[in-house]
């Protein structure tokens, strides 16, 4: 294993996203993504502005999940959701493609959707990630195949000036058959299919089913270059162990099941 804490840290988009977190539970999770400097924090649009306060100075990007989770606002309640993150800090917004339109074959709303919110924050200086929620995605749509659905929303993310596509929300759960609800999240052969169904330009995420280190080192060597984590804790010390006691080369990197 050939990549530095930074490298590795540097991936991570520390997820607090869930639906009970409170505002102290908020502080705590940005003080935790300071502490082992990742990326950026992934959270809600009313946090915007308290995360970017506890964030000053250390280095760590704030970033804001916009038509969460399920991709289902109008398109002008996305873009103004963009404007309002942007005007208060966030520099990376995770927006959900509209599925229910892909589904669809409207394949012309989507893109306008997708463009809309990354013309409004490329122009704050910003930058997008498409969530695809590929849960949803493994029949097919549209008259394609699961797979080439991803590649036709991977083209159509990349015309519409997308900087990452992603694999999922963390909170795509689809009934099983026993009657319970579950998902995969990121799959090494979506994270392949996606990386290469874009261009160079176009940067991949994984998310779901990354809570170990193995698997965070899998998703880069499969071409992602970011990941959304809430066990970044575990992830990092386990990092840090491994570089004390001279195993960090014996790591065997794969993806595992659940969410972030």
């Amino acid at each position: 294993m050939n990549y530095t804490y930074e490298e590795l840290a540097k991936m991570i988009d520390h997820s607090l996203l869930h639906p009970t977190m409170t505002d102290s539970e908020l502080e705590l999770g940005c003080r935790q993504a300071a502490k082992y400097q990742v990326a950026s924090v992934c959270i809600k649009p009313y946090a915007v502005k308290q995360a970017v306060e506890l964030l000053r100075g250390t280095g760590v990007l704030v970033g804001c999940v916009i038509g969460f989770p399920h991709g289902n606002s109008t398109t002008e309640s996305k873009r103004y959701e963009t404007q309002l993150a942007c005007q208060d800090g966030a520099v990376e917004i995770d927006m959900v493609v509209n599925l229910g339109k892909a589904l669809s074959g409207d394949w012309g709303y989507v893109e306008a959707d997708v463009k809309a919110v990354c013309d409004e924050a490329h122009k704050h200086g910003a930058k997008v990630k498409v969530i695809f929620e590929n849960d949803y995605l493994t029949a097919g749509g549209a008259g394609l195949s699961s797979d080439d659905f991803k590649r036709r929303l991977c083209g159509i993310c990349e015309l519409a000036g997308a900087d990452w596509v992603k694999t999922s929300t963390g909170y795509g759960f689809v009934k099983q058959a026993d009657g319970s609800y579950n998902y995969k999240g990121a799959t090494e052969h979506d994270l392949a299919l996606m990386r290469a169904g874009c261009s160079a330009k176009v940067q991949v995420k994984a998310a779901g089913g990354v809570r170990d280190l193995d698997g965070l080192i899998k998703v880069r060597d499969l071409g992602a270059s970011r990941c959304g984590a809430s066990a970044t804790s575990a992830i990092l010390e386990e990092y840090r162990r491994r570089e004390a006691d001279g195993t960090l080369g014996s790591s065997i990197g794969k993806i595992g099941s659940g969410g972030y």
